[in-house]
Order: structure tokens, then C-alpha cells, then sequence
């Protein structure tokens, strides 16, 4: 059915097909919204700083 060296490349194929599907998973549940999050609290300070600014 396969040759060694199909079956090894198979196997590299199915790794990283399997790699990239858990990195896109962790990016899309934990990375981004971390990222999103953090630039909103960040830009929320900078408005709150701003006006703290022009009142005094």
C-alpha cells in the first residue's frame, strides 16, 4: 500500500496539519482576545487620562 518514505511523509503531513490547527485554536481562544482586551483597557486609560488633563 505505501512505501516507507510515503508513509513518512504522511506522517510529517498529519503532524503538522495537527500543529497548525492547535496554534490557530489557542490564537483564536486566548492570544487575540488578550490582545483586543489589553489595547481597549489601554485606550480607555489614555481618554481617562486626557480628561483628568483638562479639568486641571
Amino acid at each position: 500500500m505505501f512505501d516507507f518514505d510515503q508513509y513518512l511523509g504522511f506522517l510529517a503531513f498529519l503532524s503538522i496539519l495537527t500543529l497548525g490547527f492547535w496554534l490557530m485554536i489557542f490564537l483564536i481562544t486566548f492570544v487575540i482576545p488578550y490582545w483586543i482586551g489589553g489595547s481597549l483597557i489601554e485606550r480607555l486609560n489614555e481618554i481617562k487620562e486626557e480628561r483628568k488633563a483638562k479639568r486641571a
